[in-house]
């Protein structure tokens, strides 16, 4: 069974298993915080505290747990796991890649050391989502596409490395699609090296959260990554698009790289213009588009459709480094912006108030 409260002050919800968990302990659980959401619209902390922790009665009931976690985390920001149980690192593991939490592990006893933990959290780490097409047909010709690697990998482990909480979603949640090509040892770099071997971010990549659980209001800027699937169906999503109209109608800033720019066509700015009218922008070039064999394959061209939308579109040679900043939005040319697209947008959260 599971015991629960509010611990004051903060809002801390403190849970107390004792007893193989069940199902009906996580669907009362998810009742009771989400009634105390519903009032306050923020959680201080989770603190599960358990001498011995007890486990689960089936696998339905894990499931449930990290069902819970994973409905909640844009809620809650730290969790403390209070315990003596041998199993209690395995808990820390499984919950990881279903929030973007801190986890602490403390032995039982230490709940004012938790406490204390939890309430000197005051939402201080930058909440980045980045967004990953559900796209997987490269056009009518029989092959796959979806997101590029480099691109999800390098900026994930900039804003991992700087602190930040990461949220991974798509269109369709889950799995999203990874173009074969940018797996290959000729697209391999250090950053996808990295991330191949990190099976919490592999776990957290399988996992990605449906855009219509999201909403601007839980983060503080938005990255998409590239990779052709993006032209087909986050260019055309109407929860994208109102999503980064939302992002930067509160002044957060939004991110895309290589062919992502492609998800800013039908974006409208304040004023009910296309937002990249007047703006310094840049993406994936018509002639790396050439290079690579599929300008006549894409719906449109990156460059094409932003330079007929108005935008003031520039580009570096092929293949090399451009990131282009106009207030609130960030472009990158190609695979090797998407790093420092990344820290273009670290460095505009540092200069906008919270």
């Amino acid at each position: 069974m599971l015991e629960y409260s509010i611990v004051e002050p903060g809002g801390i919800l403190r849970v107390a298993p004792s007893g193989a968990l069940t199902v009906e302990d996580f669907a009362g659980l998810a009742r009771f915080a989400d009634a105390y959401l519903n009032t306050h619209g923020t959680l201080g902390g989770l603190l599960i505290e358990s001498q011995a922790f007890p486990g689960w009665d089936s696998f339905a009931a894990l499931s449930a747990h990290l069902r819970f976690l994973r409905d909640h985390q844009r809620r809650i920001e730290r969790i403390a796991l209070v315990t003596d149980s041998p199993i209690a690192h395995a808990v820390e593991l499984l919950s990881e890649p279903f929030v973007a939490a801190d986890i602490r592990l403390l032995p039982f006893g230490q709940r004012d050391a938790a406490l204390r933990w939890l309430r000197t959290c005051g939402r201080t780490a930058v909440r980045v989502l980045v967004v990953l097409t559900s796209h997987e047909q490269l056009g009518t010709t029989g092959r796959k596409t979806g997101f590029w690697l480099e691109e999800l990998a390098a900026p994930y482990y900039v804003f991992k490395d700087a602190g930040a909480s990461v949220t991974l979603a798509s269109p369709k949640g889950g799995q999203p699609p990874l173009d074969p090509a940018s797996d290959g040892e000729a697209a391999a770099s250090a950053a996808t090296m990295r991330f191949k071997s990190d099976a919490v971010a592999n776990t957290q990549l399988a996992h990605t959260l449906p855009l219509s659980t999201l909403a601007a209001r839980d983060f503080d800027a938005v990255f998409y990554p590239g990779g052709h699937g993006p032209l087909w169906d986050l260019a055309e999503d109407p929860r994208s698009i109102a999503l980064i109209e939302a992002m930067l109608a509160a002044g957060k800033p939004v991110a895309a790289v290589c062919h992502a720019p492609g998800a800013l066509r039908h974006v409208k700015s304040a004023g009910g213009e296309l937002l990249v009218h007047g703006k310094s922008v840049t993406g994936f070039s018509n002639t790396e588009e050439a290079a690579v064999g599929l300008s006549a394959i894409v719906p449109f061209r990156v460059e094409d459709m932003l330079i007929a939308a108005g935008g003031q579109y520039s580009k570096a040679p092929d293949w090399q480094v451009h990131v282009m900043t106009d207030g609130l939005l960030i472009t990158g040319q190609n695979p090797a912006s998407s790093g420092p697209a990344a820290q273009a947008l670290l460095a505009l959260l540092r200069e906008t108030p919270k």
